[in-house]
């Protein structure tokens, strides 16, 4: 398996395919690289080079004690970009992957950059504060804590039905995304995610939004029950400088897997114009 060792000492898995213009995928929570299957797929066959990396502690990468914030997320991502000397790259995150992206461009800069897509990313800020009124209650995240403490296994085995929409009238469970994504939280650390909660729902991306000076597209579904849209994109899209929000009726978190053919249209469309 690729991978790279960190300056603190972590090893970090990563796919890297094919020899176009490089596009970087960030994965959410508790997720792995694997989450992007139906994108690398899709922009490898058109000629790009996608690469994906499983975060620390999260996937094939190692499952250390420490480091489960944003600024050490950032700097294995830039690891990962040095390492493989990527320049002119289009960064997609989604979910906690969005705050990934956007604290890499904000501390490690853009000179390797030339564009960013946050599809149903947690930036600015989850956490409802007295300057975030609109954010969720720390309750929230403390539950998600408890839930994953008590039985990580039917913790994972529950979420993916908001996640992905299949608790609205007429939606159908797909048992093989289900299986996916509670396979790929497994093999993760338990100790990556329940600190992990902390780093995608308390960090405020506010003046990391502010401080991007490349194109960056906005995606979002508009039934997200996991990042809901307006205390996110609609809040985001007014701190980017260069910045293009799209939304999606009716789509849910997951609308990347759920609606691929969709998305990875409009990503394209996003990528070469």
């Amino acid at each position: 398996m690729a991978s790279i060792t960190t300056s603190d000492g972590v090893e970090i898995f990563f796919k890297d395919w094919g020899s176009g213009r490089p596009l970087v995928f960030h994965h959410g929570w508790p997720l792995s690289s694997d989450d992007w299957d139906a994108q690398l797929l899709f922009f490898h066959a058109r000629g790009y080079r996608v690469v994906a990396h499983d975060r620390r502690g999260h996937g094939r990468s190692a499952q250390v004690p420490d480091g489960h914030d944003m600024d050490h997320y950032a700097d294995d991502v830039a690891a990962v970009v040095e390492h493989l000397d990527l320049h002119d790259a289009v960064h997609i995150g989604h979910s906690t992957g969005g705050g990934e992206v956007v604290r890499y461009l904000a501390r490690h800069g853009t000179a390797r950059a030339a564009k960013a897509v946050l599809i149903g990313a947690v930036p600015p800020l989850m956490l409802k504060t007295d300057t975030n009124p609109g954010g969720l209650p720390l309750e929230v995240f403390n539950d998600f804590r408890d839930q994953l403490a008590a039985s990580r296994a039917g913790f994972y085995n529950a979420v993916p039905i908001p996640f992905y929409g299949w608790n609205r009238d007429g939606a159908t469970i797909d048992d093989g995304i289900r299986g996916n994504w509670w396979r790929q939280g497994m093999i993760g650390s338990a100790l990556a995610h329940y600190q992990g909660i902390k780093a995608f729902s308390e960090t405020d991306f506010t003046d990391d939004l502010k401080a991007i000076d490349i194109p960056v597209l906005l995606m979002h579904g508009e039934d997200d029950q996991i990042v809901p849209i307006d205390d996110s994109a609609r809040i985001g899209i007014k701190l980017l400088r260069h910045g293009t929000l799209k939304t999606y009726p009716g789509f849910p978190h997951g609308m990347a897997t759920v609606h691929a053919d969709v998305i990875n249209a409009d990503l394209l469309a996003f990528i070469e114009s």
